[in-house]
This record gives C-alpha cells, sequence and structure tokens, in this order.
C-alpha cells in the first residue's frame, strides 16, 4: 500500500491487528445501538430528559469508579482474558434486557440497573483492548493503531444508529429486537477475540497491590508534562461537550415537533462527518502535524455544538452535527494517537484508562444536563456546552503559547549568560 493508503492503513498489515479491529466494530455498532435505544426506552418510559440522563449517569458512574482499575487490570494480567471475561458479560446483559423489554417488565431503574453493568465492564474492557491493539502492531505504528480503532468508532455511529432505525421500525421486532441483535453482534465479538493469540505476558505487579499500581499510573501522568496536559484537555473537553446526546430527544420533541426516533438521523448525519475526520487524520496521527491538527478540530467541535443550539430547523441542525462529527472524530482520534506515542508500554493500560475517565466523568454529567435542559430549555444547553469547549481549547492554546515563549526564553538566557545581545 503505497504513500498515503500505507499511512491511513499500514496497521491492518498485522493479521490480528485485523481481527481485533473487526471484533471491536461488532462491539462498537452494539454500543452505538445501544445508546440510542436506552435513550428513546428512558424517554418513552418517562417522557423526560431527566430519566435519560439517569441512564446514561449509571453508566458514567460505574466507569468512574471503576476505570483507573481496568487501566491497573490492563498493565497487570492477560489482556485477551480480561477483555474476553468483559465481552461475556455485556452479550449476556443485551441478551437479558432484550427479555425485560419483550417480555414488558422493563423500567427505568432496570435499564439504568444494565446500564451500570455495562459500564462496569467498559471500565475493564476499553483499556485491555486499546492496550492489546498497541501491542500487535510495529511500534512505529501505534498512532496509526490508535487511529484505527476511532474509524471503527465512528463507522459505528453510522452503521449502528441505521440499524437500531431498520428494527424500531419492524413492529415485531422493536425494541426487543434491537437489544437482542446487540447480544448477537457481541457474539461475533466474543469469537473474534477467542481467535487471537494470549499476546505478551503482562509486566507484573512487582509486589503493588492493583491500588498500588493505579497510584503509580497517576504518578507517571504526573510527572510527564506533556502526557498530562494531554489527558486533561482531553477529560474537559469530553466533560463540557459529550453529553450533548442527553438533549437530542428533548430538542427534537420539544422545539422541532419531531419524535424523539429522528435521533437516529443526527447521529448517523454526525458519525458520517466524524468517520471522515478520522479517515482524514489517521493518515497524520504519527505525523509532527498531528497536535496542531488537533487543537483544530477540537474547536471545529465546540462551535459546530453551540451553533446546533441556534439551528432553527431540522436540516441545519443536521448541518451542525455533520459539523460536531468532524470535530469530535478528529479530536479523539488524535488524542488517542498523541498518547500512544508519549507512553511507555508497561503504563500504556493505565494512562489510557485516564482518557476513558472522560467519558465516565461526561455520563455522570448527563443527569444533570439533563435536569439543566428541562429547566433552562435544550437549545441554550447546546449553547453553554459549545461555549465551554470552545473556552477549554482557547485556555489551554493560551497556556502552550506561554510554555513555548518560556521555553525560548531560557533558551535565549542559557545562550547569552550576560543578557546582552549579540
Amino acid at each position: 500500500m503505497p504513500g498515503r493508503m500505507e499511512a491511513t492503513f499500514g496497521a491492518f498489515q498485522s493479521r490480528n491487528f485485523t481481527v481485533l479491529w473487526f471484533g471491536t466494530l461488532f462491539a462498537f455498532i452494539a454500543f452505538f445501538m445501544s445508546t440510542v435505544v436506552q435513550g428513546i426506552v428512558a424517554f418513552d418510559l418517562s417522557g423526560n430528559n431527566r430519566a435519560v440522563g439517569f441512564v446514561v449517569f449509571a453508566q458514567g458512574i460505574a466507569q468512574l469508579m471503576l476505570g483507573p482499575f481496568g487501566g491497573a487490570f490492563a498493565d497487570r494480567l492477560s489482556k485477551k482474558l480480561v477483555i474476553l471475561v468483559c465481552q461475556s458479560v455485556i452479550m449476556a446483559c443485551f441478551f437479558v434486557l432484550a427479555f425485560l423489554v419483550a417480555t414488558d417488565a422493563i423500567r427505568v431503574p432496570l435499564l439504568a440497573a444494565g446500564s451500570f453493568v455495562i459500564g462496569s465492564s467498559f471500565s475493564f474492557l476499553g483499556p485491555s483492548r486499546q492496550s492489546f491493539m498497541v501491542e500487535l502492531v510495529d511500534t512505529a505504528r501505534r498512532g496509526n493503531a490508535v487511529a484505527l480503532s476511532q474509524v471503527a468508532g465512528n463507522a459505528s455511529r453510522i452503521v449502528g444508529p441505521l440499524l437500531a432505525a431498520a428494527l424500531l421500525a419492524i413492529d415485531s421486532l422493536g425494541t426487543a429486537g434491537a437489544y437482542m441483535a446487540m447480544g448477537v453482534l457481541y457474539v461475533g465479538t466474543v469469537a473474534a477475540t477467542i481467535s487471537l493469540p494470549r499476546g505478551a505476558p503482562p509486566a507484573g505487579a512487582q509486589g503493588r497491590s492493583v491500588l498500588g499500581d493505579v497510584l503509580v499510573g497517576f504518578a507517571y501522568v504526573r510527572d510527564h508534562p506533556p502526557i498530562r496536559t494531554l489527558i486533561l484537555s482531553y477529560v474537559l473537553v469530553i466533560m463540557a461537550g459529550f453529553s450533548y446526546v442527553t438533549v437530542l430527544p428533548g430538542l427534537l420533541e420539544n422545539e422541532l415537533g419531531r419524535s424523539a426516533g429522528s435521533m437516529t438521523l443526527l447521529l448517523g448525519v454526525s458519525a458520517l462527518g466524524g468517520l471522515g475526520a478520522s479517515l482524514y487524520v489517521a493518515s497524520l496521527a504519527d505525523s509532527p502535524r498531528a497536535r496542531r491538527v488537533y487543537t483544530v478540530m477540537t474547536l471545529l467541535f465546540g462551535i459546530s455544538l453551540a451553533g446546533s443550539g441556534f439551528a432553527p430547523g431540522f436540516g441545519i441542525l443536521l448541518v451542525g452535527m455533520f459539523g460536531i462529527g468532524i470535530g469530535s472524530g478528529g479530536f479523539q482520534t488524535l488524542n488517542g494517537a498523541l498518547v500512544s506515542h508519549m507512553t511507555e508500554q508497561a503504563y500504556f493500560g493505565r494512562v489510557i484508562s485516564l482518557t476513558f475517565l472522560a467519558f465516565a466523568a461526561s455520563s455522570v454529567l448527563a443527569w444533570p444536563i439533563g435536569i439543566f435542559a428541562d429547566a433552562a430549555g435544550e437549545r441554550a444547553t447546546l449553547v453553554i456546552m459549545g461555549a465551554s469547549v470552545m473556552a477549554i481549547v482557547g485556555a489551554f492554546s493560551l497556556a502552550a503559547v506561554r510554555e513555548k515563549r518560556k521555553e525560548e526564553g531560557e533558551k535565549e538566557t542559557g545562550a547569552n549568560p550576560s543578557g546582552e545581545h549579540a
């Protein structure tokens, strides 16, 4: 694969990476189906944004509590074993939810309980899977491997909502059929993982407890400023902007006079933008330009999010969602790629788990954001979220400029101790 194609898809030259990638694709499709279906079920059961936020909150609080431990497990246990156990739990959970919906026994608390179990599994699955992906490719292709993982995620943002919409449109299947399909997809994911090699033996805990490993991971990030800055900016942007999905059902029904089911089209358009962005930046993931493009993509996400709050109609909202997809897709893809190059393999699980904490925190915020949207309106909520993202980008960009000027000043002073100009 010459030139740009090789730069974009180079990690696929590894057979094992390719198998894991397709297993990940199935899992992502199921996840984005569940994002749509659980939001619709929660809103239909309750008729308010609070219930939607509460279900998302349950998943987020599980990931927030367990995320760092998931990273420690990824660095001290067999990654393949951790992945298989977590995938099996998620698969069983989807089948149970399908049964509850089919028998009309589903309630918001039960939906939230399922979300909590899935979130707990994701806490351990995500870091191990990401770390396993990096392990299966050459060091020079680490960034590309992480970027292609995001390509799978963004492709799933298209396929997942469309598949969910197709199943919801069939009266004999509906939401129960959608949950059943999610479970079947995870059967394929488990099968793909089983076919992979055991991988490199874990580095071991060196006499430390799991909590000790977690603390060592935090210390590692603290002591490496470039990694610390990337993690912190990522967490803040995700927290500020990624709970927008919570208010989409209400925005559609309360402001635009459309059914909450139209959310599948919005998410599909957003995913289309994200897929294009992630494919574009995958070729840049291992290049010096990655950091600059990362900032531009983050700013675009914030602008598009705020602009969506002003959308006068569904057509303009689709445009805003496309921009949200481009910005968020490029932002996520490049953050993971940059972190992968800066982090030693022995610490990768724990470091990458901190980026998963960003989504956990975002999910936790979904509940109060839903409450705020009920009080202030969905439009105002989106505008505030977008403005917050832009403010974060501005603050970190200003800090980076100041740091660069400081470094240049120190170099100049070191080269000219007397302070005199040549």
